[in-house]
């Protein structure tokens, strides 16, 4: 054995699973850590440095050095942390859902490439796989910003070096009007003809909630989530707060009054088990049933969230912008706190005149 060299230690980078070990300040990944391969390449590059071979003149007969992670190995690492960081009380969050699908595009693509070798071209073939599938360029822009969020992941857990994504920094947004991919129409309130157009061909609990959507502003999500528990029935306009609605990180509280309209509806769909949901729909389904009806009524496609645009419009024209904000919770951080007693106050008498 040659004097003086430095044996490196078979480690475990415990972010992406694999097998790692240092060979003159640089990182080598071996395989899946523990397995029999990982081992092998393990023993062959000890035997390498032991008789003095540099690692970089191998024969034409041996294997090509590691290059490192490949794509699909670096998803990997990340989706094990996206799994356990993008959740809200023990469930997964949308973002999960929003990452399988522009993984998958990238994956597809690229996965078995060396992560290393991941540039901007490569970066703008996979947003142009998106353009092909019909994304709009809004939800494009921000499905490579999520991309770029794994690259990231991989430089912070040393599985590339930092080169890698400042280079995929470079890729510039798709403009409007500059680019193949369409854009969605904005929201905007919806026509009550097309509502009832969409109402007539849905069932009962799909037009219940559309129902409830433009007496009382809520996001689809809030009102699907909603036990019997949670709502307070004490008073003369009842009351749930959400305790995991989408702002709650901002230090926002949520709550949605029902006025007498409201409390009709709710009156069919209470449970004798207060922590059962009341309605027995998936906020996707949800959409999915207005988007369909949409098309069968051969009017302009809208989702549930347009409805929150509906009840904003109408309470504004009827009660001023403050009745909006104190319904919608639309808010600041610092307003809600200042005024939270105000605000619920308002709320509760729009929701009596509007709901």
């Amino acid at each position: 054995m040659a004097k003086n060299v430095s044996i490196p230690t078979y480690g475990h980078h415990k972010a992406s699973g694999q097998a790692r070990c240092y060979v003159n300040g640089k990182s080598i990944y071996l395989g899946p850590y523990g397995s029999p391969d990982s081992r092998r390449k393990f023993g062959e590059l000890i035997a390498r440095i032991a008789s003095g071979i540099p690692l970089e003149k191998k024969s034409s007969s041996e294997k090509q050095p590691d290059l490192g992670p490949s794509i699909a190995e670096i998803i990997l690492a990340f989706w094990k942390h996206a799994e356990q960081h993008y959740l809200k009380n023990g469930k997964e969050t949308s973002e999960i859902s929003c990452y399988r699908s522009c993984l998958k595009v990238l994956k597809e693509l690229y996965g078995m490439t060396p992560a290393k070798n991941f540039g901007p071209l490569a970066l703008k073939a996979v947003r142009s796989k998106m353009v092909e599938l019909g994304w709009a360029r809004g939800n494009i822009n921000i499905m490579i910003g999520r991309v770029r969020r794994v690259f990231k992941f991989a430089v912070e857990n040393e599985m590339i070096e930092v080169s890698v994504l400042s280079a995929l920094q470079a890729v510039q947004p798709l403009l409007a009007g500059r680019t193949e991919a369409h854009d969605n129409p904005k929201r905007h309130a919806v026509d009550q003809d097309k509502i009832e157009a969409v109402k007539s061909r849905v069932r009962p609990l799909v037009r219940d909630l559309i129902d409830l959507q433009v007496l009382t502003g809520a996001r689809s999500g809030e009102l699907l989530r909603l036990t019997t528990g949670m709502i307070d029935r004490s008073g003369q306009t009842w009351r749930a707060v959400i305790t995991d609605h989408k702002t709650v990180h901002h230090g926002q509280v949520r709550m949605i009054p029902f006025g007498p309209k409201a409390q009709l509806i709710l009156t069919k769909y209470l449970q004798a088990d207060q922590a059962k949901r009341l309605f027995k729909m998936r906020r996707e389904g949800y959409c999915r049933a207005i988007t369909r009806a949409c098309e069968l009524a051969e009017i302009e496609r809208w989702t549930p969230h347009w409805l929150r645009h509906t009840y904003a419009t109408r309470t504004r024209e009827q009660l001023g912008i403050e009745a909006v904000q104190s319904v919608v919770g639309h808010a600041t951080t610092e307003m809600t706190k200042h005024y939270s007693s105000q605000m619920e106050t308002l709320a509760m008498k729009t929701a009596q005149q509007v709901g």
